[in-house]
């Protein structure tokens, strides 16, 4: 009799599961929804990527003149592509470069006097050698110092962070000068164009550029009022007065990720920053190649847990947003149709075509087919294990290197 009455109590059970399960994902879907909504109107334009340095920038009377530091760490590879870049501007005023070679192994600073006297050149370039860095500091924090002093001694007004992977435009120095004349920047910063050429570098790119976009919405960054403060740092003007006033690199000489740091270090001094995406023709493009995906899996793993500040909780936090932004959406939409229930249909699919629609901006930047924002849920995944990886292995004690030295 009792096994009867569990035989009959068994549908009901069944549609009770169902309904919890709808129920489940329906606040699931709905709180998605809510905040792809918030990310729309009120994240400043995130996924915008119309913030590009003027097309004909008000040029002024007076050309300051510029230092461009360059840190460089076995970077012969790529220095030929780069380097006669810099050296070949259309700049009218003086400007330096200071190559700051940072114990490399394959010849980077040999190489680098090669392109000093070439046909072409209107730039001068002095390649430093910089010490072991000290304790506290990070390599490429304690080159960029080396460079920062040299051209401070020689009194420069502006300064010029550049990577060694990173190409420019005959007319990159002039524009970026004349833009933070003109709007009165004391850091005026370009995100590189990144290459995109193998299928994983199209895949994950993109989708690096448009979550450094989302966590740092560029239109915020130029805002005086913004808490929002960043920087890319393939690509930084400032003046070299504002990084006095802020206290210098030494303030921030241990950051891994030393592009946002030097960006927050300068705003919250009162500095006037701006961040913007490299134009068409691109100002500033990378020229490093990732082409497998071990090669971007380590570049990102490297620093990822070092942004969340080696938090376990921050860690929890970021991989339960990444699952409910960009995981939720497509299981709740997709289950809702199958399952003929309209609310986690109609919040997931719509959640989903919201972030496939952000997308498109930076797919259009890099030439790239539009419908790829579909994948973000997928690339989403990928991003979050390589940030669950950068935990594990600072939890085991291999925080990661970079060209042999290690990080974190």
């Amino acid at each position: 009799m009792r096994a009867r009455r569990e035989d009959a109590r068994e549908p009901f059970r069944r549609r009770e599961r169902h309904a919890s399960w709808v129920r489940l994902l329906s606040r699931l879907a709905t709180a998605s929804a809510a905040a792809w909504i918030y990310l729309l109107v009120g994240h400043g334009g995130f996924w915008l990527t119309s913030t590009r340095l003027p097309a004909d920038p008000r040029e002024p009377g007076f050309w300051p003149s510029v230092g461009a530091v360059v840190p460089a760490r076995d970077e012969a590879a790529v220095l030929g592509q780069t380097l006669p870049t810099l050296l070949a501007q259309d700049y009218p005023g003086e400007l330096t470069v200071w190559l700051v070679d940072d114990g490399s192994g394959d010849g980077t600073g040999e190489l680098a006097r090669t392109f000093a006297d070439r046909p072409g050149a209107t730039a001068s370039l002095t390649v430093l050698a910089a010490a072991p860095p000290p304790r506290g500091w990070t390599g490429k924090l304690n080159a960029l110092q080396r460079g920062v002093a040299a051209a401070g001694a020689a009194g420069v007004d502006l300064l010029l962070l550049t990577d060694a992977d990173i190409a420019h435009h005959p007319s990159s120095v002039r524009r970026l000068v004349a833009t933070a004349l003109a709007d009165d920047r004391d850091l005026v910063s370009l995100m590189a164009l990144l290459r995109a050429r193998t299928r994983w570098e199209r895949t994950l790119v993109p989708a690096f550029v448009y979550f450094f976009a989302q966590l740092y919405p560029f239109p915020r960054v130029a805002a005086p009022g913004a808490r929002t403060a960043a920087a890319a740092g393939g690509c930084v003007l400032l003046r070299r007065s504002a990084l006095e006033r802020a206290g210098g690199l030494p303030r921030i000489r241990g950051s891994l990720i030393d592009d946002v740091a030097l960006g927050r270090l300068l705003k919250r001094s009162g500095a006037r920053t701006w961040l913007g995406f490299t134009g068409d023709p691109p100002e500033v493009r990378s020229v490093r190649p990732y082409p497998q995906l071990a090669d971007l899996w380590a570049m990102v793993t490297r620093s990822a847990y070092t942004q969340l500040r080696r938090s376990p909780v921050l860690l929890a936090g970021t991989v339960a947003g990444l699952g409910l932004l960009y995981i939720v959406p497509p299981v709740a939409g997709l289950a809702g149709l199958a399952q003929r229930s309209p609310v986690p249909a109609a919040a997931g699919l719509g959640a989903w075509a919201a972030m496939a629609l952000t997308q498109v901006p930076v797919l259009r930047l890099y030439g790239l087919c539009p419908l790829r924002g579909l994948a973000l849920p997928v690339v989403a995944t990928l991003y979050a294990a390589m940030t669950v990886d950068s935990a594990r292995r600072h939890a085991t004690g291999r925080g990661g290197a970079w060209k042999g030295r290690p990080v974190g």
